[in-house]
Order: structure tokens, then C-alpha cells, then sequence
């Protein structure tokens, strides 16, 4: 079976997986890496699952569509998407402390409101 090691502020936690297994969908039913593991949609279009690979790279297979377009240059960092990975062999993650910021088409400008005056 896969060993998974999570790596999220400063903490190391690790567990094994079944073959065929996304760390996301295993968090969503309070399994490892729950609660530690930061995610959303689960479907490759928010990326706030998004992780760096520090071991094990080489078992994925090459980013699909959705990473390309979510995580961009990231990619050339070593990132991923936990939603869009399938665990088959051991593997290495970290999670950055804060999320990373949204990806924009260039010449996009995004405007953040705390609240709307009515």
C-alpha cells in the first residue's frame, strides 16, 4: 500500500492509502489526511488543494488540463492538484501555510469586497 507523508505548518503526518486513492475525496469522509489537508470543490477548479510534490513525482502521470489551467507556471515548481491525483506509489506533499494566490487570465484585474452597500 502507498505511504502518503503530508507535510502543513511546520507538522509531518503519515499514513498508508489504499492503491487508486485522492487525498481529497479521503478527506471529505474524515479519513487521512483529514483534517490537515486544505481543499474545496474537489473537481480541479478552485486549487485550493493545491500541493507541492517533494518525493514521488515521477509515479504521476503528467498534469491534465485542469491543473494546467488552475496552477500555470506553479507547475514548473513541482505543484499539483490533490483533487486530480489518483495515489498508486509512495508520495511526498507539502501544503503551503497560506493559500497561494488565484491564477487570472493576464490583463484580468480581481476585485475582492468585504461587503456590499446597499
Amino acid at each position: 500500500m502507498p505511504t502518503v507523508t503530508f507535510h502543513k505548518q511546520g507538522q509531518t503526518y503519515t499514513d498508508e492509502v489504499k492503491p487508486q486513492t485522492n487525498l481529497v475525496v479521503r478527506a471529505g469522509i474524515r479519513q487521512f489526511p483529514y483534517p490537515n489537508l486544505r481543499y474545496e470543490c474537489g473537481m480541479g477548479k478552485c486549487s485550493k488543494c493545491a500541493c507541492r510534490v517533494i518525493a514521488g513525482a515521477e509515479h504521476l502521470p503528467p498534469p491534465n488540463w485542469k491543473e494546467k489551467k488552475q496552477l500555470g507556471d506553479r507547475l514548473e515548481q513541482g505543484y499539483r492538484l490533490a483533487c486530480q491525483l489518483w495515489i498508486e506509489h509512495d508520495i511526498e506533499l507539502a501544503q503551503d501555510d497560506l493559500p497561494a494566490p488565484a491564477t487570472a487570465p493576464a490583463g484580468t484585474v480581481a476585485v475582492i469586497a468585504d461587503s456590499v452597500d446597499a
